[in-house]
């Protein structure tokens, strides 16, 4: 067993697969000590034919599989496919159409994000070997049992998907995945403009001073960190952006008092750097800080609306046999306590037809939860109680 090292082989390769209706795909890389991934290996296999990629290989064009992951005809299936995703977007190509099995197994009832290993354990009555799983992808030759292991992955995922394909075609249930990978195939969500990674944080002040170093230092870190190819927390933790923020040192002393900031943070090859993007940002906060939508202050009682529908919800989610963190987030429960037209999937489409409805319901009363042994119930309230909450 040999991967693919030479163009003529992968364009071979790529014409056995372009007849398929679908291929699994996979891919093997390290990331560990730097910013980029490095891609070490590719996998696909179609219901025929599977192989592997050595996108390491001198020479080697990958614009041959690149074309056949923009081929609209073939839907090409992941397992947890944004990291994947995110590399071939780096490649300048995301696959389409997509299909993620472990979004599927959400919809389909086998929980929350569900392993990989376990879905072919329930599904295939199969076990996923293992064995390199750590092993360094980036070393040359490749072994035979790290081969076995790669394309195991991409041939067991490409029996998946049929099965999940037709269980949620059957169950009327298709077009919720189908929801879910628009989303996963957004080059929106894999944008990497500094400027714009104050995003993937958590602001907890709304003052533009504090916006403004916020997200000039959040910029700093994230150019800092692509240039230098390093992960961002070797340059800078989370938790020094917000400190640094809140203080805006403008200065080496003043940076350098700080506890989350490394001693001598200052004084090294980042600090002046650092302290020249908050002194920039500082010269017009208001002009440079992000602009925040704040939700209307919490009202009293809301804590209490979230944790009913937390509960109707594990519930609903039950019934229907979907994972409940398909159907809403905290955050969605949040909302819907405040607002009953609040700007949240959770109120529109399949979601409310499972839980959206009946959370509204039961925040007008309407409906009850009551304990049957270990089990929650979601039953018709009498006509003479009351609201759960006025919002």
């Amino acid at each position: 067993m040999t991967p693919i090292t030479d163009n003529d082989a992968l364009v071979a390769f790529c014409q056995k697969l372009a007849s398929a209706p679908f291929i699994a795909v996979d891919t093997e890389f390290m990331r560990e000590t730097t910013y980029w991934p490095k891609l070490c290996l590719i996998q696909a296999a179609s219901s025929q034919d599977a192989g592997a990629i050595d996108p390491l290989a001198a020479d080697l064009d990958l614009g041959p599989f690149l074309r056949l992951l923009a081929d609209p005809t073939i839907v090409k299936v992941f397992h947890a496919a944004r990291q994947d995703v995110e590399i071939f977007h780096n490649l300048g190509q995301i696959p389409a159409p997509l299909f993620d099995t472990q979004v599927a197994a959400m919809a389909a009832g086998y929980g929350d994000q569900v392993a990989y290993d376990a879905l072919v354990r329930q599904i295939l009555k199969a076990d996923v070997d293992k064995s390199s799983r750590f092993t360094d992808w980036s070393r040359r030759p490749l072994s035979e049992s790290q081969l076995t292991y790669a394309l195991g992955d991409v041939t067991h995922l490409a029996r998946l998907y049929p099965k999940l394909r037709d269980r949620l075609e059957r169950e009327g249930r298709f077009s919720w995945v189908s929801e879910e990978m628009k989303a996963l195939g957004d080059p929106a969500a894999y944008d990497l403009d500094p400027e714009k990674s104050w995003r993937r944080l958590k602001p907890r002040k709304f003052a533009p001073k504090y916006l403004a170093v916020f997200k000039a230092v959040a910029a700093w870190r994230e150019r800092t960190a692509q240039t230098r190819d390093q992960p961002r927390g070797r340059i800078l933790k989370d938790d020094a952006i917000d400190e640094i923020a809140t203080q805006a040192p403008t200065d080496a002393d003043g940076l350098n008092r700080l506890r989350s900031v490394p001693k001598g943070f200052a004084g090294s090859k980042f600090g002046p750097d650092l302290l020249e993007a908050i002194r920039e940002a500082l010269r017009d906060p208001e002009g440079y800080a992000p602009v925040i939508e704040r939700g209307p202050p919490p009202v009293q009682g809301q804590g209490a609306v979230v944790e009913l529908l937390k509960v109707l919800l594990k519930a609903r989610s039950e019934d229907a046999g979907v994972a409940s963190k398909l159907i809403a987030t905290v955050s969605d429960l949040e909302k819907i306590a405040m607002d009953d037209k609040a700007e949240s999937p959770v109120l529109t489409g399949w979601r409310r037809e499972v839980f959206g409805a009946d959370a509204l319901r039961l925040k007008r009363g309407e409906l009850a939860l009551v304990l049957d042994g270990p089990k929650v119930k979601v039953v018709e309230a009498p006509r003479a109680a009351g609201g759960v909450s006025a919002a």
